[in-house]
């Protein structure tokens, strides 16, 4: 009946009648005997899986038990995924792992590993070389089998012992230890999972804000349930993780200030064997951000370059109710070029550990990447609100409950003798009861209660720290790197070089960071070979290396996911994002995965990046929509993102300063954001003038010079005492020109250079507001959900009470050609508002 397969209740029934059906085996055998026919694992090992995969489906059963009277959260599980804990089993405890959410029994068995509960895999591999033929070796092949799942409902975590269970007579042996320790490694990984379920701010990783599998002591890097948007991560660590092994480590994402001499140089957080494993489900394999990974990975391999990542495809058939057409998945991992390709039965725990362990050494050996397809069954639905009686036959779901790997794995160990039916039920039972008691625990637990304990961890901000960093780079620019420095820049330092432009100072500021932190990498479209299309950064591969300075594929999702790696492993990523309209396709990996790392993971892990941006209007001879993209509401909306538009060159340097050191000492995640118009501009006010190009501090000024995160820039042009106009970018230069021709009217104004655009500076534009009491905004975004309305609500909320006015561009498209002035701020437009505000 289909009664019986469709709740908690029936499920946990169901296991313990077949498990009590099961027939003890003649002969008992120790536990540290290997399987009778030849097996890859030990008794120890089978009951290691046992314990993690008993542990995981309890957890299921206690979240659905916890949401039943509206204390639980989270109610996806991972029943019928549990022969993950095998894939667990095959790896090392160092190897970082990006989980999906029906991870649960690897997390489990991760956590047993790391306690040296579980012994290590028997070999692994041979050693680490990098090269060797692809096809020295034939993949494993899965044993059959489709997918599955089962109901819904309510009930404690299957911990009652129930009287009069028939279970298999104990032969005589060795019987399994009577006692589980209350507190081993099953118990705080249940803990962990727990606290998630229930928000408990003292949930180790995210602090309540999630439900995640994560544990910096893990090697686990939190993920979220956004579809496969890890995956361009993991590749990325994947790269990084073999860069510094092959050439040595970067200075440590994070740091709090160098060492003297600029010695703080680590390698990687990982053991330089480590490969990278990231899980993910079926329905995933279709997604954008999975295809760009594949690609990404596969394209690296082709090029030569070796990537150790394991992806691994849990595959029970279903995207919540839409079934994934059959053999599609396989068909589509098998021809992913440059991924080799394994496949097991993840109900089977004997195949899955044997092609798993085959699989991660491979990667170890090889340091390529590989798929490891799972099939698996979904027991209980997607979560607990799915219905899935609505979508699935009470066959299917019932022959998926034949597949149930927990009982695989009894069947394995009272088959073979280890152990008897009713040693597993009591063991199961034991374990049952003691979620039950931490379950009973977790719910005393504190929860998040103010709004400063939910974001204090979101983005950090330390900006005494930051200087003290800016100021060392300095010392050590003028003192110990100082002929490196003169080496680098070819005798001419750009100090010395005359005035720059935008793009020279950026060149230059890039170039002095890469020296300063042997950490930082540069890379992204045309960026190493070319110069950059703009040649921002022109001769920089020569300076550093292609190890440092190189050319990616063209895939904006994968450049910052390649950031996003590097920076999760401990170097200071700075990709370069061609075109802002080219970074919308993207946007996810900096919303959903960059700025919420810290926020996931309270601190324990961060990926620090600064993404250089080409974007803004007004280029001249070369446009259209997308090279003059002027939307930037997609990034203001981002919790803690640190966005920079440096205006004038004698800014760029120290605002890219800035966000280097906010990187390293905060983690944070900056978007540098550098208009194209200006990149090559000369003159302010008539032609020949050069009084936009701007000199280079020399090392003992950068200190001084330093420009704080959120901090403005001020321009008095005539009196100063008429009206502040508030402005960034293009508009920074527009404005100090009408400014000059309202100066010859006998009209007084203040220049505002925003600079940055998250966090705005609020003080500042305060203060320069209530000095004229007459306010125009000028803003060359939108005006629709442009930095213009960020600029007015900042007033409004505090408290100014002058007059105010905007000048923004069009909610529009910028077209082509002499049209873009049809929808753009002009120089005009801003003198005729300022006239208008006046005239009030």
């Amino acid at each position: 009946m289909l009664s019986d397969v469709t709740t908690p209740h029936d499920l946990d029934d169901r296991f313990r009648e077949a498990l009590g059906a099961l027939d003890a085996s003649a002969q008992r055998r120790d536990l540290g005997e290997r399987l009778p026919d030849g097996g890859p694992l030990t008794g120890a090992q089978a009951l290691a899986l046992f314990d993690a995969q008993a542990t995981s489906r309890l957890l299921d059963l206690a979240g659905r038990w916890l949401r039943s009277f509206g204390e639980g959260y989270y109610t996806i599980g991972s029943a019928g995924h549990e022969g993950n804990a095998a894939v667990a089993a095959a790896l090392r405890p160092t190897d970082p792992a990006l989980l999906h959410y029906r991870s649960g029994a690897f997390y489990c068995l991760r956590a047993a590993q790391a306690a040296g509960g579980f012994q290590a895999a028997p070999g692994d591999g041979g050693p680490v070389t990098g090269d060797g033929d692809p096809d020295d070796a034939e993949p494993a092949t899965r044993s059959g089998g489709d997918s599955g799942d089962v109901g819904t409902a309510t009930l404690p975590a299957a911990a009652e012992a129930r009287a009069g269970s028939v279970v298999g007579v104990a032969p005589a042996g060795p019987p399994l230890r009577p006692t589980l320790d209350p507190d081993d490694a099953y118990a705080q990984a249940a803990r962990d999972v727990l606290r998630g379920m229930v928000a408990s701010a003292r949930e180790p990783i995210a602090g309540g804000r999630h439900k995640v599998f994560g544990r910096a002591d893990l090697a686990v890097i939190p993920t979220t349930s956004t579809i496969a948007s890890h995956l361009p991560r993991a590749v990325g660590m994947g790269l990084a993780l073999e860069r510094l092994r092959r050439v040595g480590g970067g200075r440590r994402a994070g740091a709090t200030g160098p060492e003297p001499g600029g010695n703080d140089v680590i390698g990687s957080p990982w053991p330089p064997d480590a490969i990278v494993v990231c899980s993910f489900g079926d329905a995933s394999v279709n997604h954008a951000t999975a295809t760009a990974a594949f690609n990404t990975a596969g394209w690296y391999d082709h090029t030569g370059l070796r990537i150790p990542i394991l992806f691994v495809c849990e595959d029970n058939g279903l995207g919540i109710s839409v079934r994934s057409p059959k053999g599609w998945v396989e068909a589509t991992l098998r021809a992913k070029p440059g991924i080799r390709y394994f496949a097991a039965d993840g109900t089977d725990p004997v195949e899955a550990y044997r092609v798993a362990d085959e699989a991660a050494a491979w990667v170890r050996r090889h340091r390529r990447p590989a798929v490891l397809h799972l099939t698996t069954v979904r027991l209980m639905g997607h979560a607990g609100a799915d219905a899935e009686t609505a979508y699935r036959s009470p066959a299917e779901i019932t022959a998926d409950l034949g597949r149930d790997p927990l009982l695989a794995t009894a069947r394995l160990l009272v088959a073979a003798g280890y152990a008897t039916a009713e040693e597993l039920l009591a063991r199961y039972d034991e374990r049952g009861w003691q979620v039950r008691r931490i379950a009973d625990e977790v719910l005393d637990e504190p929860k998040l209660a103010s709004p400063a304990e939910v974001v204090a961890e979101l983005a950090p901000r330390r900006p005494v720290r930051i200087s003290r960093v800016v100021a060392d780079a300095a010392a050590r620019a003028a003192g110990p790197n100082a002929g490196a420095r003169a080496e680098v820049f070819g005798g001419k330092p750009p100090e010395l070089a005359g005035p720059l432009t935008l793009a020279q100072s950026i060149n230059a500021a890039l170039a002095d960071g890469m020296l300063d932190q042997p950490g930082i990498a540069v890379f992204g479209e045309d960026v190493a070979v070319k110069g950059g299309v703009y040649g921002v950064t022109k001769g920089l591969r020569d300076k550093f290396g292609p190890a440092r300075v190189f050319d990616t594929l063209l895939d904006e999702t994968s450049i910052l996911g390649l950031g996003l790696g590097a920076g999760t492993a401990g170097m200071l990523p700075v990709p370069e994002i061609q075109y802002l309209a080219y970074l919308h396709n993207a946007e996810d990996q900096l919303r959903g995965e960059a700025a919420s790392m810290r926020f996931f993971s309270r601190g324990a892990f961060r990926n620090p990046m600064v993404v250089r941006v080409a974007g803004l209007a007004y280029q001249e001879g070369f446009g259209g929509h997308f090279h003059n993209d002027n939307s930037v509401a997609v990034l203001r909306d981002v919790p803690g993102l640190v966005i920079a538009v440096p205006a004038r060159p004698d800014d760029a340097a120290p605002m890219l300063r800035t966000c280097l050191a906010a990187a390293a000492v905060d983690g944070s995640v900056c978007v540098f954001l550098e208009p194209i118009a200006l990149y090559h501009t000369r003159d302010l006010y008539a032609d020949g003038d050069g009084e936009w190009l701007g000199g280079y501090a020399e090392p003992g000024a950068w200190a001084a010079r330093h420009v704080p995160i959120g901090r403005a820039r001020v321009y008095g042009v005539g009196s100063a005492e008429d009206i502040t106009i508030i402005t960034f970018g293009n508009g920074v230069r527009m404005s100090l020109r009408a400014a000059a021709a309202l100066a010859e009217e006998g009209i007084g104004s203040r220049v505002v250079d925003l600079r940055w655009l998250a966090p705005l500076p609020v003080a500042d534009i305060l203060r320069e507001a209530s000095a004229t009491g007459r306010v125009l905004v000028v803003d060359e975004t939108r005006r629709s959900g442009g930095v213009g309305e960020g600029v007015i609500a900042a007033l409004v909320d505090g408290g100014y009470v002058g007059a105010a006015r905007r000048v923004a561009g069009l909610d529009s498209f910028v077209p082509l050609g002499p049209a873009a002035g049809q929808v753009l701020v002009s120089e005009e437009a801003i003198t005729q508002g300022a006239r208008t505000l006046l005239a009030r």
